[in-house]
């Protein structure tokens, strides 16, 4: 009798569930549910709160909507019986973190709180703790905290403590009625199960957990904030639980959801970047997994722990067991051809894809695979999102250079494709620079599916060969196989993830060569790229900090202050209130700006 696993992806904008075979992983069915309130990054559902730039809320009933609407449609689709679906595995995106009371309601869900931003989600991409993650880096660094290098020597405005910093600083009573704070992807896991379990990955990576040390002092809490010197223990946990582990059994209610039995293994939360990893079949050093969708991730195993400057982190234990997992990132790609198809393509483009019978996407990767590599003049920085690797830094923007009257929208969609590509080689140089082997790439998600051409400028911008993961669903089934491994051998699972990935996993027979004649162009535009890197993420030049500064005054009605004679802007922010000082550029040396 054959025996299934589901896998459950939390994703950005949509959850999807995934029934595979556990003999060798195929897929049986599947099913996708868009978020109802989607990414809350302008108001507030139904009160119609205006956020602040650079917030992105979710709500977290569209968390619990996905596994009641697309759990049952796989058992629909496939005519599966229940009784033999033995495990189910959860990932998320991460950090996306909440505020709820000790028996898991979130505090957006009680009227009090129904206006109040701070008690909702905290999507990944929520930006606006910066203020906050340089609070904790200044901490860090003045109090000598080792830790700190091992997350590249900053903490993003993205990761858990940051987001809580600012609940503390902007929200004070949030802080009080929040009885847990917690990662999303765990907080699913506590639905179904009824019990809160805490998991390695998250906590290691986006939480400053490990697995020797554990979290960071009660010293240096205090010192970022007295209301969080007991955070930990007040309103997170020490008890971590690791990757293919059970965190519990479906509950009654889980069940009437699902429509799966009561008592069903489910495995303990997992990250959607981090379980990509066995189904690339990537679980021994020197193998990078790259998850490709709206962000990047780079995901690496080693066997030895060493530091590498502006990575996201190193966790014993945090990808596979055994080793060391290195994860680093670009917080804007897909997210970024988006931006360009729905803000700055002209009408013209619209025509010829519809005459053409294609979506902008595929016509516009069809018009830039007619150019050569460097003949478009152009060249950009991938920061529309800001920076996550190697700079860690979410201040900084996108740039675009070389454009003239003659420039085509689908040469400005290459160049930002180069661009991407270009970042994602600055991460494996510093990878390999810093002692981190990367001897093969495996990509996975939604645009290696989609995008040839993209898969080969990045072949010939890396100069190295790119594989493709089996399943176009490839976190879904990372996490069916999660559930495999929790629900163990006794019910037809498996004893660990190694060997899920080796039965379960796989490659498709497509290879990304580089082209010789690309790669020697690649080479000079990526000296022109590594150029504006330095000089506008290393603080040589902080124009696009300074505009990011005024944008925020003008928009939250802060006080702008400018002088009588030209000079230089020099931000000096203030929570709520921003104001912007110009300062005389004649007292300053040539070249240099006051940050």
């Amino acid at each position: 009798m054959a025996k299934y696993a589901i896998g459950v992806d939390f994703g950005t904008e949509s959850g999807r569930a995934v029934l595979v075979d556990v003999a060798d992983g195929r897929e049986v069915a599947a099913s996708v549910h868009p978020y109802g309130d989607g990414v809350i990054d302008e108001k507030l559902p139904e009160s119609g709160v205006r956020l602040e730039p650079d917030w992105a809320l979710q709500n977290p009933n569209d968390y619990l909507e996905v596994f009641k609407r697309t759990v049952p449609e796989v058992l629909r689709q496939s005519g599966v019986d229940p009784a033999d679906v033995i495990g189910l595995g959860v990932d998320f995106t991460a950090c996306t973190m909440l505020p709820c009371k000790k028996d898991g309601t979130p505090l957006c869900f009680l009227p009090e709180f129904r206006k109040e931003p701070h008690a909702w989600v905290k999507l990944w991409k929520h930006h606006a703790a910066q203020p906050e993650a340089d609070t904790i880096n200044a901490t860090a660094r003045k109090r000598g905290e080792k830790w700190l290098d091992l997350y590249g020597g900053k903490i993003s405005s993205e990761w858990f403590f940051s987001k809580a910093l600012q609940i503390v600083n902007e929200a004070p009573h949030i802080y009080d009625a929040a009885d847990r704070l917690i990662e999303a992807a765990d907080w699913v896991v506590w639905q179904l199960t009824g019990r809160e379990t805490r998991n390695n990955c998250t906590a290691g990576y986006k939480a400053i957990w490990q697995k020797k040390e554990g979290f960071p002092s009660r010293e240096f809490f205090k010192a970022l904030h007295p209301k969080m010197a007991d955070i930990v223990d007040e309103k997170m946990s020490r008890d971590i639980a690791v990757l293919g582990g059970k965190a519990g059994e479906l509950t009654a209610q889980a069940a009437t959801w699902t429509g799966l039995k009561a008592g069903t293994a489910v495995a303990v939360a997992n990250v959607d970047a981090h379980v990509t990893v066995p189904p690339a079949q990537a679980c021994e050093p020197g193998v990078m997994v790259m998850i490709m969708g709206t962000s990047t991730c780079h995901m690496v195993v080693g066997d030895r722990l060493v530091r590498v400057p502006g990575m996201c982190g190193v966790v014993e234990d945090g990808i596979v067991p055994g080793y060391y997992g290195y994860e680093a990132g670009q917080s804007g790609v897909g997210d970024i051809f988006a931006w360009f198809v729905d803000h700055a393509v002209p009408p013209e483009c619209h025509e010829a894809a519809r005459q053409a019978g294609m979506n902008l996407h595929k016509y516009l990767e069809r018009e830039a695979a007619k150019q050569k590599p460097g003949e478009s003049g152009l060249l950009a920085l991938d920061w529309w999102n800001g920076n996550r690797s190697t700079l860690v830094d979410v201040d900084l923007g996108g740039l675009l250079i070389g454009c003239t009257l003659a420039t085509k929208p689908h040469e400005i969609y290459r160049a930002l494709i180069e661009a991407t590509a270009f970042g994602t080689r600055e991460i494996i140089e510093a990878f390999q620079k810093n002692g981190v082997p990367v001897k093969r790439i495996v990509a996975a998600g939604g645009l290696p599916e989609r995008n040839p051409l993209l898969m080969q400028i990045y072949a010939d911008v890396t100069n190295r060969e790119f594989r493709i993961v089996r399943s176009a669903q490839a976190c879904a089934l990372g996490s069916a196989m999660h559930g495999a491994v929790a629900a163990g051998t006794a019910v037809g699972g498996y004893r660990d993830i190694f060997q899920a990935a080796q039965k379960m996993g796989g490659l498709k027979e497509t290879v990304y060569r580089p082209i010789p004649a690309n790669v020697k162009v690649y080479d000079l535009l990526y000296r022109e790229y590594q150029r504006l890197y330095t000089y506008f993420g290393r603080g040589e030049n902080d124009a696009m900090k300074r505009l990011k500064t005024l944008k925020r005054a003008v928009v939250t009605g802060g006080k702008v202050e400018l002088p009588k004679d030209r000079g230089l802007v020099h931000a000096k922010p203030t929570r709520r209130v921003l104001k912007i000082v110009v300062k005389s550029a004649t007292k300053k040396k040539p070249g240099r700006t006051t940050r």
